[in-house]
């Protein structure tokens, strides 16, 4: 599973076979599952263009390999910035993460994160949809407790699976934490990643979260589960160096050791490529940056589009 995967035009040194996602890992090529996303890929040639959430510094050899087959891409990403930067609008309940999110957010966290110093805090997050059983669920708390750093864990209702009476594992975790951390059904994760006291996050590696993490500069430890996160994981890795790939193990020794590393051993190194990407994102979608020209790019040929269908 570690051998270099060589027939993906822009990452040929970078993924891996255990870095594929699962749809590439399908016993037969008739499966049903791969003539879908086959026919789909196959479909796209037939769009005139492609509209990405990332931005041109961030996939630079992946984007020149599709202008082969594309001749408009219009990156605009990070979205949730360049939404922030188009409102000009300080309130927070207008950021983006506040009005597309399906749960209620504890803003009780913000408090919690307040109490603590600069980049001390572990926040920890596995999305909207990843779900881990109880032994998982344990094993990642026995880690970040040994780690000796506070965290902040979004565990949802619908987090734990395999369980008669998954209420009452929360509950006997949430007991344990204690003094040691704080556990929260949902966070305003654009706020938390922004936060001076998050030092670290803990997360499933959907692009959403890996932008909003690039965005604010917070470095990664990944725990891919589904789609995409297994390249995304791999690219903060092995290709942007600014986290840790925790891919196929989340047992409580790994948990441990990445926190330290990447809190202590080696965080110089990784806040130096961060710090040059966090930046670069923060520049693309200010007025004249790479993502806010092409936005308006897209807006001028939609427009254009339409009239010439007048």
């Amino acid at each position: 599973m570690d051998q270099l995967v060589t027939c993906v035009s822009g990452s040929e040194n970078v993924l891996r076979r255990r870095d594929l996602p699962s749809i590439c890992r399908l016993e037969r090529v008739d499966d049903p599952l791969y003539t879908f996303y086959a026919t789909q890929a196959l479909a796209m040639r037939r769009a005139s263009a492609l509209i990405l959430n990332s931005f041109e510094e961030l996939k630079a050899p992946i984007l020149f390999k599709l202008g082969s087959i594309f001749s408009k891409i219009y990156t605009i990403g990070p979205l949730h910035a360049l939404s922030n930067v188009r409102i000009k609008d300080d309130n927070p309940s207008t950021l983006a993460s506040a009005k597309c999110s399906h749960w209620q957010e504890d803003k009780r966290c913000i408090t919690w994160l307040d109490s603590h110093p600069s980049k001390s805090v572990v926040f920890v997050s596995f999305g909207s949809l990843v779900a881990l059983t109880c032994d998982q669920m344990l094993e990642f708390w026995h880690g970040l407790v040994n780690s000796g750093k506070p965290f902040l864990w979004v565990i949802r209702s619908d987090s734990i699976v395999g369980e008669d009476d998954p209420s009452t594992t929360l509950m006997e975790l949430e007991e344990r934490v204690k003094d040691k951390g704080l556990i929260v059904s949902w966070a305003p994760q654009e706020k938390v990643l922004a936060h001076s006291a998050v030092g670290a996050f803990l997360t499933h590696s959907g692009w959403n979260s890996t932008l909003e993490s690039i965005y604010a500069g917070v470095p990664m430890i990944c725990w891919p589960a589904i789609a995409d996160q297994q390249v995304n994981s791999r690219c903060v890795s092995g290709l942007w160096r600014v986290g840790f790939d925790m891919k196929d193990s989340c047992h409580r020794s790994i948990v441990e050791k990445m926190v330290r590393d990447l809190m202590e051993d080696q965080r110089e190194e990784l806040m130096k490529s961060m710090e040059v990407l966090s930046k670069t994102a923060q520049q693309c979608v200010e007025e004249g940056g790479s993502s806010y020209f092409n936005l308006e790019k897209l807006i001028e040929d939609i427009k254009s589009i339409h009239l010439e269908k007048l």
